[in-house]
This record gives structure tokens, sequence and C-alpha cells, in this order.
């Protein structure tokens, strides 16, 4: 293929594989806990962080960051107290990092840049400085799965068996929720805003019509969220379509496929 000539695409191959793993880790554990509506918060809180950033003339990338790690142990604190709701924890977050970055991004002086780089994403533009912070987030989640999968596991499923075998459930809950912030922020470049919450949920989805098993699930996610990406990748180039979209709506495409096939062999002959 011509277009593998080309850097601006091997950068894009590269920040599909390890968005994929980031992804994929930490999307399990989103999945499995049900935590997909606090993720979906988290993810458009950031907005909040992009508007900070581009009133201070500062990365956008950077204040996003640090809005979404504050807006995720926020939601993690508020959600613990008996007097608020988990859903209303996470509404308030979500629409107040919106209208934060709402008011900032026009707020900032000079021209402001197309937001639709940041709510939609779009992998062709992603820099080496964007495949380094994924690559360090990909490593970190590894490391920390690796040594810490089984406390995880049993958090994941039950928090309270976790809790009652000694472990520190609330020190794991603010640091998957750290990551879950990190990963998301990670990937504002991949996919954008809008679209991220689907890349942590869906190949997760995918897999889990195979396995239970939670070790497996984030295998096989890495793969089909690998697969997806690759795939919307070549077919936004083609068809000269936004990649963040096409990555999505392969995602889909797939799981439904996954889906139907399930359902065609699992039927009484």
């Amino acid at each position: 293929m011509d277009i593998l000539r080309y850097a601006f695409f091997q950068h894009a191959l590269l920040g599909a594989l390890l968005t994929s793993i980031a992804c994929g880790i930490i999307g399990t554990y989103i999945v499995t806990r049900r935590l997909v509506f606090i993720s979906g918060g988290i993810t458009h809180a950031s907005f909040g962080g992009v508007g900070i950033g581009l009133y201070m003339g500062v990365s956008p990338i950077l204040t996003a960051g640090i809005f979404s790690v504050f807006s995720a142990f926020g939601v993690e604190w508020l959600s613990k107290r008996s007097d608020m709701r988990e859903d209303s924890a996470i509404a308030t977050f979500w629409a107040f990092g919106m209208a934060v970055g709402i008011i900032f991004s026009f707020m900032a002086p000079g021209f402001t840049p197309d937001l639709s780089a940041y709510l939609f994403g779009n992998i062709l533009t992603i820099t080496t400085t964007d495949l380094f912070v994924l690559g360090v987030i990909s490593i970190l989640l590894i490391a920390f799965f690796a040594v810490f999968i089984n406390p995880i596991i049993y958090i994941a499923f039950d928090r309270e068996f976790a809790r009652s075998q000694g472990l520190p459930v609330v020190w794991f809950e603010y640091m998957l929720m750290f990551f879950i912030a990190l990963t998301i922020v990670g990937c504002l470049r991949m996919v954008g805003i809008v679209l991220v919450m689907s890349l942590l949920t869906i190949p997760q989805m995918t897999a889990n019509l195979f396995t239970n098993n939670f070790k497996k699930i984030i295998w096989i996610s890495i793969g089909i969220g690998c697969l997806c990406c690759v795939g919307g990748l070549i077919a936004s180039y083609y068809l000269n379509i936004p990649s963040g979209a096409s990555i999505i709506f392969l995602s889909i495409v797939v799981y439904a496929i996954s889906k139907l096939g399930k359902q065609l062999v699992n039927l009484p002959i």
C-alpha cells in the first residue's frame, strides 16, 4: 500500500495500536463494573479543560487531562455520598464541563481553532507527542493491571466481597478512575470527545459475546479495537470521511455481525 510510505499514516497506525491497548484494558473494567455512564460524563467534562487550555494559550490536551482527573475524582467522591445520587453527580460534571469548555473557547484571544477536531477527532493528525502520551498511558495500564489483576477483578465483579477480603477498595477505585480519565484524554485526538466512550465500550461488549473471562475480554477487545481502528482509518483515507466516526461505525458493524452470528449459531436445529 502506497499510503504506508507517509509518516502521518504510520503515526496513525501506531496510534491505533496504542489506543486499542489502552481502551481494551481500562474499557474491560468499565463494562464489567457498569461504569459506561460515568465514563461518558468524564469524557464530556474534559471539554472544559480543552476550553481552558485554548483560553490560557497552553496545550488543550494537558488542561483536559487535569480537568478530567479532577472531574473523575469529583464524580467518585460525590457518588459515594448519601445525599446525592450517582447519576446526578455525573450529570452535574457532564454539564459543567461542557459549559466551561464552550465559554472559555469563545473567550480565547485571537483565532479560535476548529473545535470539531476535539469533538470528533482526526487520527491522521496525531503527532509524536500524542503517540508518546498514548504509549506512556498504555505502559502504565499494562503494569498496573499486571500487578493488581486479581484485586481489580474482585472489585469489578463484587465490590463488597473485595472489601471483605481486606482490599483497599477505595484506593483502587480512585486509581482506576484516574486511568479512565487519562485514557479518555489520550484518545481525544483519535476519535474525539463525542465518540471516545464508544471505543471504551463497544469492543468490550463484542468480546463479552464470546467469553465472560475478564482476562480474555481484555485480549479480545484489544484485537477487535485494533482491527476496527485500522479498518476505519483505511476507510476514512480512501472515502475521505472523518476517521473517528469511521472507526466507531465499523466497531458497531462488527458488534452487530457478532451478535447476529451468535444468535444464528445458538438457534435450535
